[in-house]
């Protein structure tokens, strides 16, 4: 799996606009599924299920990952190509379709976190430190605003993919048995007014 694709037709934007079928590409990033899996998490009919796989694999937003038979059936397994998508500038003309497809993907990505953590592990929330700090808690859970220019924002995330890359490389170099997995969601997006409007402390500069 690629972890970028780019976006090179019109027909990708629309297809990525329509809010289930971005639903669909988001678990087929996490794992190859059948239509059937993918019918039953979504609780909708094989048929419905595979029209909307086979607009995917049109496309070549997804693909076939694997096959395999069972019961004198064969089983195809369909995998997102890519782990994000970007338009090329190419698409520029139809900036509508652009802004709706990441709009769509975002929206789609925050309800499957919300579902990550309603099923995240009781152990994973109790914070026991009592501490004050919140670097010192096992889990993070933070919203942020500041005032920045576009390269300071660029600048700064290609320092915050660094950072993950180390941490996702930590276990690779020194495996552990007490390692964990950790689920990670980021989003950094312009908005037209901020909703936060932090007071200063006093003898705070």
């Amino acid at each position: 799996m690629k972890d970028i694709q780019l976006l090179t037709t019109h027909e990708q934007l629309k297809t990525l606009s329509d809010p289930f079928r971005s639903q669909l590409l988001l678990r087929l990033m996490e794992k190859p599924m059948t239509g059937q899996q993918l019918s039953e998490v979504f609780e909708l009919s094989r048929a419905r299920i595979h029209y909307h796989l086979k607009e995917l694999e049109k496309h070549e937003l997804v693909h076939i990952a694997k096959k395999e038979e069972k019961n004198g059936i064969v089983q195809k397994f369909y995998q997102s190509v890519s782990r994000g998508f970007v338009a090329d500038r190419s698409l520029l003309p139809h900036p509508e379709e652009m802004s709706e497809s990441v709009r769509q993907m975002m929206i789609n990505m925050l309800e499957r976190s919300q579902k990550r953590v309603l099923s995240a592990p009781e152990e994973a929330l109790h914070e026991e430190t009592g501490s004050q700090d919140p670097t010192e808690w096992k889990y993070l859970s933070a919203a942020f605003e500041f005032k920045a220019t576009e390269a300071d924002f660029k600048a700064w995330q290609k320092k915050y993919f660094a950072l993950m890359e180390e941490l996702s490389d930590m276990q690779k170099q020194n495996p552990s048995a007490d390692a964990k997995t950790y689920y990670f969601h980021s989003l950094g997006i312009q908005v037209d007014e901020p909703l936060f409007n932090r007071q200063k402390s006093e003898g705070e500069s």
